[in-house]
C-alpha cells in the first residue's frame, strides 16, 4: 500500500467466481494487509478445514492485467519457478477465485474470516494493485 500497490477492491464469498474442485488447501485465513505473500498470513494447518466448495474466497484487485508484475520473482513463485498463487474464472488475470499452490496440487481457500486485508495481500502478491 505504501508503494501504491495491493489494493483490494474486494473480497467476495460463496464462492463467487464458481466453485472449485479438489483439495481447499487454507481456512481462516487472517493477513494483517502487510504481508508480502498470503502464505505469511495466519490460517489453520495446509489442508484442516471445515468447509466445502460453495465457501470458496474470490478477490477484485483494482490492478490493470496488463500491468501486473508480482511485486518480487521470489514472491510468487517456489524454488522451481512454479507459481504459487492464481485468480481463476474471472474476467482477467487481476480477480477470481483465489488458489494456492501446495504438495503439488492447486487448491482453494476458504471464506471463513476471508476480508480486505486478506484480498490485498493476494493483489499485492499478483502485481495486481
Amino acid at each position: 500500500r505504501q508503494l501504491g500497490c495491493g489494493t483490494a477492491v474486494s473480497a467476495p464469498s460463496s464462492a463467487h467466481f464458481g466453485e472449485g474442485s479438489g483439495r481447499i488447501w487454507l481456512d481462516s485465513v487472517n493477513c494483517t494487509g502487510t504481508e508480502a505473500t498470503l502464505s505469511e498470513c495466519q490460517a489453520r494447518p495446509w489442508g484442516s478445514n471445515s468447509c466445502d466448495h460453495r465457501e470458496d474466497a474470490g478477490v477484485v484487485c483494482s490492478g490493470d492485467p496488463r500491468m501486473n508484475t508480482p511485486l518480487s520473482p521470489f514472491t510468487d513463485e517456489d524454488t522451481s519457478g512454479q507459481r504459487l498463487l492464481r485468480l481463476v474464472n474471472g474476467s482477467n488475470s487481476c480477480l477470481g477465485r483465489v488458489e494456492v499452490f501446495h504438495d503439488q496440487k492447486w487448491g482453494t481457500v476458504c471464506d471463513d474470516s476471508w476480508d480486505l486485508q486478506d484480498a490485498a495481500v493476494v493483489c499485492r502478491q499478483l502485481g495486481c494493485g
